[in-house]
């Protein structure tokens, strides 16, 4: 416990001390919904070195850089060890448990293509969770405050580790050893809170290599985000699941709910092999999405709930509005229906600075995240 304090302590005044000078402006930045010049890609988190590097007075060297990142990284993976080391040892003492839901933050959205809220989602997410408003259960009855059902290991911190100028093949690294390192803790099984939706790709990747094989993936979405690179980002939120079934890490992928759908998008899921469900069939559709059995033959089944999956009358605070779509109810009949092991889930895309003024798409991405806790705990 000691040694968990110490690291939460000194960790932001780590990032202080290494990188003082980009300290003030990387809180502004986080305050503001920055256009995609500014945020895009890693630059906003690169910029400040390259300027400091051109500067001869400064003669800051590549080697000292990387290894003042490395320390940075290496203090934000130890503090997340840390706390699903605690949390596991916890549930091991209790007994009687196969499998904990364990909420990982991972508050990203420099990926997104048009806005870059969601990467202030995971913090209104829980505080929704825990709303005065309701109860802790879940709709079939369990007890989201019992630590056998549900824990919490924290967030990957991604605007403090970008601020130390780490580009996106290594972040995306460090994202996927965070859900590792979750998942070395028996019984845990992450639940990961976006963020846009380019973390579905280190995150699945990192639940198959740890689980040894491809699972099937059940991803409710508007869009397919299947583009093979979307404005020149290989790692757009447009384009995670291209690089999930580029990497093997899903034997089959099921997209449900999709009405913004490009000719690239049918493409690319002709190519990989996606079973695609548009809502202009969904009617038809209904009874079999209702009844999915997953994961047989394979190491589980992974959830993606891209929140813009719902209709916005359900759900108006999503970057990108899409008329047309599933209702509450559908995406609960579905994911309550689902016959498999769900080994893992993220809910992506929640944009607190489009939701209502009463939160009402915190309570709806709330509400995902307690059902699939039901689904993942045992």
């Amino acid at each position: 416990m000691l040694f968990i304090f110490a690291v939460r302590l000194l960790l932001p005044r780590l990032f202080r001390l290494l990188f003082p000078c980009h300290h003030s402006r990387s809180i502004e930045r986080r305050g503001e919904a920055q256009p995609r010049s500014e945020m895009g890609g890693a630059a906003a988190g690169t910029k400040w070195i390259h300027h400091i590097q051109r500067l001869s007075a400064a003669k800051v060297s590549t080697e000292a850089v990387e290894r003042g990142q490395s320390r940075v990284i290496d203090a934000s993976l130890t503090l997340i060890r840390e706390r699903a080391k605690l949390k596991a040892e916890l549930l091991r003492a209790l007994g009687g448990v196969k499998a904990s839901a364990s909420l990982l933050g991972v508050p990203l959205g420099h990926n997104s293509s048009f806005l870059q809220g969601p990467a202030f989602a995971p913090p209104r997410i829980r505080e929704a969770i825990w709303c005065g408003s309701t109860n802790s259960s879940t709709e079939e009855g369990k007890e989201l405050n019992d630590p056998r059902v549900l824990t919490d290991v924290g967030d990957v911190p991604i605007q403090e580790i970008r601020d130390c100028g780490v580009e996106d093949d290594r972040l995306m690294h460090v994202i996927s050893e965070s859900v590792k390192t979750v998942m070395e803790e028996e019984p845990l099984r992450p639940l990961v809170l976006g963020g846009d939706h380019s973390i579905s790709y280190p995150v699945v990747r990192a639940v198959s290599e740890k689980l040894g094989g491809p699972v099937d993936i059940l991803h409710l979405d508007a869009h397919p985000d299947i583009y093979d690179c979307f404005e020149g980002n290989t790692y757009s939120h447009a384009s995670s699941f291209a690089r999930i079934m580029e990497g093997g890490y899903a034997r089959r992928l099921l997209q449900v709910g999709l009405r913004s759908i490009t000719k690239e998008g049918r493409d690319q899921g002709k190519r990989f092999g996606v079973e695609q469900y548009e809502m202009r069939t969904f009617s038809k559709d209904r009874e079999k999405l209702e009844n999915l059995k997953l994961g047989e033959g394979v190491k589980g089944v992974y959830v993606s709930v891209d929140v813009d999956c719902l209709d916005p009358a359900f759900a108006p605070g999503v970057s990108h509005i899409e008329p047309g779509g599933l209702s509450f109810r559908d995406v609960l009949n579905i994911l309550q229906n689902l016959q498999g092991d769900v080994v893992a889930a993220d809910v992506v895309e929640f944009n607190p600075q489009r939701d209502t003024v009463d939160g009402m798409t915190a309570m709806v991405a709330a509400k995902l995240v307690r059902e699939l806790t039901a689904k993942i705990s045992k």
